[in-house]
């Protein structure tokens, strides 16, 4: 199959741009991690017109799909774990040009999982958590308990994958495999969600307690990165700062209900200036170490 594919491959991997080139081809009848494409090819470039290219091929009557990425969007996504698939792609994928082994360093960086980029993950992962917990709980205090039980399981899959970056890990596809060796504990509260015998309204109410406690003994280490981010200058920080802060892009939509747990368990102070209007104060942010 790789030789079929050749054409394509090496006329990117002649551009002095390509960085690396690898193939991950389909192993089961239904492989999810090539999207059931007989072959994915993974090209990684410098720069690129669009960050990520996709284009689809047919081919003796087997499909593949080739995917061009900016480094910049690979590294992204690797804080980010938006692209569930790229770990798994770039650990089994079979490298088939290297410049100057960039893959072999992605594969290394992948496996030593360096303290900086694990502390920054696991901020983002616990903002996801936070906010889908949040609102969870909310939905579930006004009696919407199958909504709730959407946001909780939800809740619960970032809770998991906190514990895999917690480890050393990064998270893959098949995470509740990973969680079941790593934190029973966790996987208890998934399989007592899914299968528990009690009424919804009784297993929300149990998830959410062990929750509570779970987020509470959590939210210093996992908001180290954030932390280091706003003690980074000495002078409090409007949320439209904290937002245009490169370091704290990945947190997205989540930061705003990441900062309010963050004052809720004393982890932020907050600070208020005077405003113009008579009794309106602007909120600024500083981290309590």
């Amino acid at each position: 199959m790789e030789n079929l594919l050749r054409p394509i491959y090496q006329e990117r991997a002649s551009h002095p741009g390509t960085l690396g080139v690898l193939v991950i081809e389909k192993t089961k009848p239904f492989h999810p991690l090539t999207d059931n494409f007989d072959v994915v090819l993974l090209i990684i470039v410098q720069d690129n017109e669009k960050p990520w290219f996709v284009k689809h091929y047919d081919f003796e009557g087997k499909k593949a799909a080739m995917h061009v990425v900016a480094e910049e969007q690979v590294n992204e996504w690797l804080i980010s774990g938006s692209h569930r698939r790229l770990v798994a792609w770039l650990v089994n994928g079979k490298i088939i040009f290297d410049r100057n082994e960039y893959i072999a360093g992605l594969k290394e960086r992948i496996r030593d999982f360096p303290y900086e980029e694990r502390t920054r993950k696991i901020g983002v992962e616990f903002a996801r958590l936070i906010r889908r917990y949040t609102e969870g709980k909310e939905l579930f205090a006004s009696r919407q308990y199958m909504d709730a039980y959407n946001f909780i399981l939800h809740a619960l899959h970032h809770l998991a994958r906190l514990s895999v970056i917690e480890h050393g890990f990064h998270p893959e596809i098949t995470v509740w495999n990973q969680v079941k060796h790593i934190e029973p504990e966790i996987f208890k509260l998934y399989t007592e969600l899914l299968s528990g015998e009690d009424p919804l309204d009784k297993r929300l109410e149990l998830l959410l307690l062990a929750n509570d406690f779970s987020l509470s003994s959590k939210s210093k280490n996992a908001t180290v990165h954030i932390r280091k981010v706003m003690n980074e200058r000495s002078n409090a920080w409007t949320y439209q700062e904290l937002m245009e802060e490169e370091q704290l892009k990945e947190y997205g939509i989540d930061l705003g209900a990441l900062l309010e747990y963050m004052i809720e368990k004393g982890l932020v102070e907050v600070h208020r200036s005077e405003t113009k209007g008579s009794g309106i104060f602007i909120r600024e942010y500083s981290a309590i170490e």
